[in-house]
Formats: C-alpha cells, structure tokens, sequence
C-alpha cells in the first residue's frame, strides 16, 4: 500500500487569482455569443487576447509555485459552495499543484499559437466570430477539468469539454458528415462519462465525499476495499478511454477530422485527448492500490498503439493519418501510466511533448489543405517543398520528433515509455516493450509516407505534368500567411528541445513526484544504450520501408480498389472494422432493443388499455340498452328480480 500524503495549502496572493484562469476565456466566449454581429469585426482579436491572456496569468502562477518549496506547492482556492443538501457539502474550489499548472500551460500556451493561426486560417469564413467564442468555451472548459480540486467539479469541465468539442466538431454544419461525426463524438464520449459518473457514486458511497483528499487519503489509507478500489479504477479508465479515444472507444477520433483543421490540432493535440491521461495521473493513489486496473490500462495502451499504427498506414486522408497517429501516441501515454509509479511522469512528459509536435504537425497539415484548395488527399500532392518552404521545415521537425529522430522530443520520450515496458520484467514486460518496439518501427513507416507523399516526388496536380495529375484540378500552392506559419515555427521550436529540457536531470519527474509519486527504476532488461540503439534499428528500417515504397516508386493519384490490395489493407482501410464492432455489439443490440419496447408498449401496455377501455365501452353500449325509458320494462324487471330472491331464500330454507 502506498501512502500519499496531501498537503493543500490555502491560496493566496497570486495564487488567489487563478481562477481568472477560466473566467478569462469563458468571457471571451460570452461576450462573442452575446455581442452578436455588432462583434464581427473583432471576434478574432477578442477571442486571441482572452486565450493568451491566460496564458500569461498561467506563466505567472508557474512561476510563483517554483518559489515554494517542495509538497507545499499544491494550493486549494475555495470558491463557494456548490452542492449544500443535508450535511452533505460539495465545494467548488481550483487545485493548483505541479500538474494542474503544467497542463494549464500547456492547455493556454498551445491553444494560443492555435488561436493565432486561426486568424488566417478562418480569414474568410463567415462564421469567424463564432468559431473563437467555440474556441475560447473549450479552452475554459479544459482548464476548469484540470484545475477543480475535486471529483465533481472534474466532472463539470469534463461535461463542458464535450459540449464544446461537440460545437466545433459541427462548426460546418451544413455539411452531414461533420454533423454525423460530432454525433458521433458526443454519444460514444457518452459511454466514458457514464463510466466516471458511476467512479465518483462509488467514491461517495464509500468514503462521503468527492474531494481528492479525501478519496486519495481513503484510498492509501485502505479504506476502500480492494474490490471496490479496483471497480473505481476501472470506472475512470472507462471514461478516460471515451475522452483520450482508446479503444475500444476510438472509432469518434478521425471522425472528428470533419471539423476546421485549428479545432483538429486543438483536439488531438494537447487538450481533449489527454483528459484521460490526466484523468489516470490525478487518481493515481487509486490506481497505485489496484494492480489488476493498473494490468488492464497497459493492456489497453498495447492494443491501441498498434491499432493506431496500423490503420495510420492506409489512409491517404492527410487529417486521419494524423489523427490515428494521436489515437496510437495516446496508446504510448496510456502503457506509461499504466505501469504505475515507474511510468506516471513518462507518460506526463510524452503528452508535452506530443503537444508539440502534433499541433505542429496538424497546423503543417492545415497549411497544405489551405495551399491545395482544401483537398486533403496525399495522393493528389506531392513536391510541395518547393512552394511552401517554411511549412515543409516546421512540418518536417515535427515529423523527426514524433519518429523518434536523435535529438528531438520524441526520442527522448517514446524512447524512455519502451525502455520502462522491458524494466517491467517477466513475460509481459518482454510482450509491452515488443508492442512498444514495433509501433515506433511502423509509426517511422507511416509518417514517413505521410511527408514524402505530401513534400517529395513528383508533382500529382501540376499542369507542368499532364501525365503526373492524371487529370486533377490544376493548383497553385503557396506559403500561408505570418499568421500561420508563425505558431507553427514556434511549435517546431518545441518540438525540437521539449524532451530533452522534460527529461535530461529528471527535471519533469521531480517536479510532478509530489503528485505522481517518486519514480521507481526497475532492474534494466537491456542496456539503456542497446536498446536505444535497437529502437533506431526499428525506426530506420520503418523508414527505409516507406522511403523504397513511396520515393523511389511512384505513387498514384487514385488509390487502388480493396481488390488490388492486401486484407489486411483492405481492414485497415475499413478502422480495422471498429466501427463495425460497435455497431454490432452496441448500436444493433440497442435499435432491436427499442424497437422491441416500442412494440411492447404500443401493443402490449397500450394495447391492453385500449382493448380495457373498448371492452367496458362495448359493454356499457350494450347494458345502455336495457334502460328503455318505459315504465312496464322497469316494473317488469323489478318483478323479476324480486321472484329471483324469493326463490333462493325457498332454496336456502329447504335446504
């Protein structure tokens, strides 16, 4: 068992401002809702202030908690009182502690560079000013997840994280498919929810209370059983799993390509798709007294790093490649903190860094479909390096990273999670760091298609080459705007020093070990040195791969049919028949099920209440028949009933 002591200070001075944090944006978003058109012209620059002003205020707050020493670094801000029924109180407050305010930065810093590019990215929509006011509700909505100091008001900003992410997602609403994919988003992050409102009745339940402190210190403390410790646990990584896209809940994440490509680097990057992460790191003293949850969270991570992978490498959509790259570096966090107090601040480290380089990679990717007239199909790209220089070096830093280049975040991060899997020891130690192993090999495959297919070969849309377009629409790419391209160099920045400052000295671990824990190293399986050279093995041959496929062959403008192709590309083309899966487990079994109610309900209850009520209609119709209105039928019947009494009483006296 693991003690987990808590010390939350009472806020005060600077810190009694922090939540400006999300009252900020939440203004920014109200006063573009309410401004209506007289806004317009300023929505943009409104909606930038309030989320970089944030960010500031959160810089600031970074900076006073490095003055405080150690455990005494995690404050509590009371609000008010939310919840007073009958002695029980629910209070909501803001925790800012090492990992509250670590998200916080990066929540505001990345959504700020998102922002920015924003203002070129949506110059010409119409609908701009709605669009920031979306943008500035999920940014509070995150921080208010992040920073509640307890499980309620997690809940809250986690509820408004959907209904927000739900707006963007459908920003483009007369297009059916971005509806149906926000649908989509909303009802299977439902399932999740579920999963984390029952976690928090479990928690009252057994300890009266919903306060991190409380809940951690019951639960380090041995107060909660070990069954129920564990139905907790899972219950979290129930709705972990819904918001973070983890399977068997990932089918909703490419769908949510259907939205502006600033709300897919919003989403995917460094906010909505680490709440799960998050989520499990929070609740660590729970997960650390539960063995069985914590196995079935690696688990979980395994599966999705390779589903991630695999299907990454049969879309040619440049949006859903990416997306299901963050469905697979997701699995990468997921198989961290699984492994406990060895993988809590990797698992940390890889999501900053993550936030770099796939913000930066999906801005890179918004700055193609720009260039290309919003087509976002790789096939019909090609050589574009030549017209979008800064792109194609901002885009390429984020490739290296996320392949795991020497040098750059990813290799520092992913590097140390495969390295932590082997130390796990025994069979399943040898079985996650494989898993781990083979993902970085087929992720190196697949991003590398992704940037030879989109800034190298032959041009497939040049009217210099009728033969290479093969028909398609002439194009006239282009650089983006300083607008665009200036977040996406700041990110690039990240992405290329982010792991090594998280990393190098432990820096990122000793800070967040008061709320995660001390790491704990275990016996190396390999040489720290053999196995990462073993993994640049992996990356260079998954490189390799896709370099003989994609760069000295060349590509097609059309894809081939599914009977051109392999079954395993045709599964993989197809979600590996996720969604399949989910229609046949969930949603039939669910449409049968209503219809078989609706037609209970309709012949049997109401049936029976329409046959109860015919019957006594019919009945009375016929008894009504009976009163004539003559007085000799009246007497006759009186007659006769007196002669029927008077019989049974002679029966009864003769008997």
């Amino acid at each position: 068992m693991t003690d987990h002591p808590l010390h939350y200070a009472a806020a005060s001075g600077v810190f009694s401002l922090s939540w400006l944090l999300i009252v900020l944006p939440l203004a920014g978003a109200a006063v573009l809702l309410l401004g209506g058109r007289r806004t317009d012209r300023v929505g943009h620059i409104v909606g930038t202030i309030a989320a970089a002003s944030s960010f500031v205020l959160g810089v600031v707050l970074f900076a006073a908690l490095l003055g405080r020493d150690g455990d005494d670094r995690a404050l509590s801000q009371h609000l008010f009182s939310w919840i007073p029924v009958n002695g029980f109180q629910v209070d909501a407050g803001l925790l800012v502690d090492q990992l509250s305010i670590v998200f916080v930065l990066l929540i505001t810093g990345v959504g700020t560079l998102i922002h920015i590019y924003s203002i070129g990215y949506m110059a010409h929509d119409p609908a701009r000013r709605k669009f920031f006011a979306h943008m500035n509700l999920f940014l509070a909505s995150m921080l208010l997840l992040v920073l509640g100091n307890n499980f309620l008001s997690l809940y809250a900003g986690w509820e408004l994280v959907g209904l927000s992410s739900y707006l963007l997602i459908k920003f483009w609403e007369d297009r059916p498919a971005a509806a149906t994919a926000a649908n989509k988003a909303f009802y299977m992050n439902r399932v999740g929810d579920v999963g984390l409102a029952l976690a928090i009745m479990f928690m009252f339940a057994t300890v009266g209370s919903t306060g991190f402190a409380d809940v951690f210190g019951a639960a380090a403390g041995g107060v909660i059983g070990y069954g129920t410790v564990t139905a907790i646990a899972l219950l979290l990584l129930l709705g972990a799993c819904g918001k973070s896209g983890q399977f068997p809940l990932q089918a909703w994440l490419p769908d949510a390509m259907e939205g502006p490509t600033p709300i897919s680097a919003l989403i995917h990057a460094a906010t909505m798709v680490t709440a799960g992460v998050y989520l499990i790191v929070r609740a660590a003293p729970i997960f650390n007294e539960t063995q069985a949850a914590r196995t079935v969270v690696v688990i979980i991570g395994a599966i999705t790093i390779l589903l991630g992978c695999v299907i990454g490498c049969a879309y040619d959509d440049i949006k859903k490649v990416l997306a299901y790259s963050t469905v697979s570096q997701i699995g990468y966090m997921f198989l961290a903190v699984g492994l406990g107090p060895a993988g809590y601040a990797l698992g940390i480290m890889h999501l900053l860094a993550h936030g770099f380089f796939k913000a930066g990679l999906f801005l890179g990717a918004g700055s193609v479909i720009h260039a290309m007239d919003d087509d976002q199909d790789m096939r019909r790209y090609g050589g574009l390096w030549r017209y979008m220089p800064i792109t194609w070096v901002t885009f390429g830093l984020g490739y290296l990273a996320i392949i795991g280049f020497p040098g750059l975040s990813g290799f520092f991060t992913k590097d140390r999670i495969i390295e932590t899997a082997f130390d796990k020891g025994g069979t399943s130690g040898y079985l996650l760091g494989a898993i781990a192993l083979l993902g970085a090999g087929i992720t190196a495959f697949y991003m590398t298609r992704l940037f030879l297919m989109t800034f190298h070969g032959k041009a497939r849309w040049s009217s210099e080459d009728p033969e290479g377009s093969q028909g398609q629409p002439v194009r006239h790419p282009h650089e983006s705007s300083a607008s665009m391209t200036g977040p996406m160099i700041v990110l690039a920045i990240g992405s290329t020093f982010a792991g090594g400052l998280f990393v190098l000295g432990h820096s990122l671990q000793d800070w967040l070990e008061p709320v995660a824990g001390e790491g704990v190293e275990g016996v190396h399986t390999f040489s720290p040195l053999v196995l990462t050279l073993l993994t640049l093995v992996v990356t260079i041959g998954g490189f390799a791969a896709a370099y003989l496929r994609y760069q000295l062959r060349p590509v097609e403008s059309v894809a081939p049919a599914d009977s051109e192709v392999t079954l395993v590309t045709v599964a993989a083309r197809h979600d590996l028949f996720a969604n399949t899966f989910n229609e046949t487990v969930a949603m039939r079994p669910g449409q049968y099920l209503t219809r078989f109610l609706v037609w209970l309900d309709l012949v049997g209850v109401d049936g029976l209440v329409r046959g109860g009520a015919a019957g006594i209609g019919g009945l009375s119709g016929r008894m009504r028949r009976l009163q004539t209105g003559f007085v000799r039928s009246y007497a006759l019947s009186m007659l006769g009933g007196a002669v029927l009494v008077v019989g049974a009483l002679l029966l009864v006296r003769a008997g």
